[in-house]
């Protein structure tokens, strides 16, 4: 797309509007109360500026409009935009689940997939959707992770809770938990290992980054008395890691990991399953907490929590989540764009790198 030179520098982040009966419209709207965040970001939210403005209308915010843009190659630079994805009368109801708002937030989530394609947009930031009522045959899957894998064709991605220095990755994400002991496999263990590796120093700038794994069985298997996952899948994997020139440890007891300082002194965390890695990290930086699909060609984030229907309408949510994730979306569009140039540049210091 053709951008204007005080476009050049800052990245146009595509916003998928989510769940119109949720708080994604009251957490969108207070991040962009300040206009400073444009030296940033320039900001395209796919959605409806009727309900835009209904949305608006419950909030104690003053002197806040969206700039409505009919076409997503021209944003303005200091305005948040919005284009319609549907020029209809919604229904609004808050703090409910409907049919409409299911279908209208994944309307909103094709739109920007079709405009990342395109090069309209440079990253994508997808407002808390509910997994329920968005399900249909265009949309099958647990959620935005494995659509959007789906979407780019990929099959090596990994779900990254981040908060600042804090980032934990889970090897299984959404399945039961009594399937999880079966989908480990030593293979599997060490593709997530590579994915969290190549992200660590791609996307976050991490030169030679440090890897802690967790266990599956309580206290690591205890010398195989608990579980002998520990022995059998989880440790070989480590090694195969550390001998392709990664930096990984463990595995570590869960608990006693999280529950003393341990956790601080490594640039990544792989956890073996979705609650292992989800209740350690919302309970350390729930409100300061971005979803990061690593793994991807494109870059996705998305705040911490979910639809939030309890308080939707009633101006108490949080914007820090979803501001995080504006801010952490911005910081891997840059960090990617310095290392390709440093990858293409044969004087700058060799990275450490494995085959991904």
């Amino acid at each position: 797309m053709n951008r204007t030179s005080e476009q050049d520098n800052r990245p146009i982040v595509g916003i998928t509007h989510g769940d119109i009966n949720s708080i994604s419209y009251e957490i969108i709207i207070k991040s962009f109360v300040d206009n400073r965040i444009f030296e940033l970001l320039t900001p395209v939210i796919y959605g409806s500026s009727k309900v835009a403005s209904y949305h608006r209308k419950t909030l104690n915010v003053s002197d806040f409009s969206f700039n409505l843009i009919k076409r997503t190659d021209t944003p303005n630079p200091k305005r948040a935009n919005i284009i319609n994805i549907n020029d209809l009368e919604v229904k609004i109801d808050l703090g409910k689940s409907t049919t409409v708002a299911g279908e209208l937030a994944l309307v909103a989530l094709e739109a920007a997939i079709e405009d990342l394609k395109k090069n309209h947009i440079d990253v994508l930031v997808t407002a808390p959707i509910n997994k329920k009522n968005i399900q249909s045959k265009e949309f099958h899957f647990p959620g935005h992770t494995e659509y959007l894998a789906n979407k780019f064709g990929s099959t090596d991605y990994l779900m990254l809770m981040v908060s600042n220095n804090l980032r934990i990755g889970v090897i299984t994400g959404h399945i039961p938990l009594r399937e999880v002991p079966e989908h480990l496999t030593e293979e599997l263990i060490l593709q997530k290992l590579k994915i969290l590796n190549h992200s660590l120093l791609q996307d976050f700038g991490i030169r030679s980054p440090r890897i802690a794994i967790l266990g599956l069985n309580p206290h690591a298997g205890d010398e195989d008395l608990i579980g002998k996952e520990e022995s059998q899948v989880i440790k070989p994997a480590i090694e195969k890691a550390n001998e392709l020139g990664m930096k990984v440890f463990g595995p570590f007891p869960a608990d006693g990991f999280f529950g003393s300082p341990a956790y601080t002194q490594f640039d990544g965390i792989l956890a073996m399953y979705h609650d292992q890695g989800m209740l350690p990290f919302k309970t350390l930086a729930f409100n300061s907490g971005v979803n990061f699909t690593a793994g991807l060609p494109i870059i996705r984030t998305s705040p911490a929590h979910g639809t939030a229907y309890e308080i939707a309408g009633k101006d108490m949510a949080s914007p820090d989540s979803f501001r995080a994730a504006l801010y952490l979306a911005c910081d891997i569009f840059n960090n990617r764009r310095e290392y390709m140039a440093m990858s293409a540049n044969p004087l700058q210091p060799a990275k450490q790198e494995v085959e991904h």
